[in-house]
């Protein structure tokens, strides 16, 4: 295989696998503490409405539905997760996905918060980091929690591809 697919499949595999170790979190924290996690829907309608030029919103929740926008989020979450296991390898490279190391997941997991604090939270109206929300700061340390997972999936994922190599 070439390089490029196996990069690709790799990310596939490890940004895929990542994505459900967060999902898993995100079950466990509303079973257990009854924290419901981000309504991937409202990914979905923010997205669906980009297309129509609306990038931002005053609340997503009360944007005009789009259709299909529950599948369109879930979606978008896992080629998200995807995406940013691609950017792990292109940084670390294909040997560690064969080699796989702990801190180097932790931190595209935590750089990850990124895209959430500047992209899409004030696309939904939500503000910079949170900002508009009634409590920004447990806004902000849910998402940090979350992406913290996503760094220990990343890692995760990829060991447990090792097994199979």
């Amino acid at each position: 295989m070439n390089e490029g697919l196996e990069l690709i499949v790799y990310a596939v595999l490890i940004g895929a696998g990542a994505t459900v170790v967060m999902d898993l979190w995100a079950i466990f924290i509303k079973r257990c503490f009854g924290i419901p996690s981000l309504n991937y829907s409202m990914v979905g309608r923010w997205i669906g409405h980009i297309p129509k030029g609306k990038f931002t919103h005053t609340s997503i929740l009360q944007a005009e539905p789009v259709k299909g926008e529950t599948g369109m989020g879930w979606f978008a979450h896992y080629l998200i997760g995807i995406i940013f296991a691609g950017f792990l390898l292109l940084i670390y490279g294909l040997d560690w996905a064969k080699n796989p190391t702990f801190l180097p997941a932790l931190i595209i997991g935590i750089v990850t918060i990124v895209a959430p604090f500047f992209i899409m939270q004030p696309g939904m109206g939500m503000g910079m980091a949170a900002s508009k929300t009634p409590a920004p700061n447990t806004a902000r340390l849910r998402s940090l929690m979350t992406h913290t997972i996503y760094g220990i999936g990343l890692y995760l994922a990829a060991l447990l591809l090792t097994l199979f190599s």
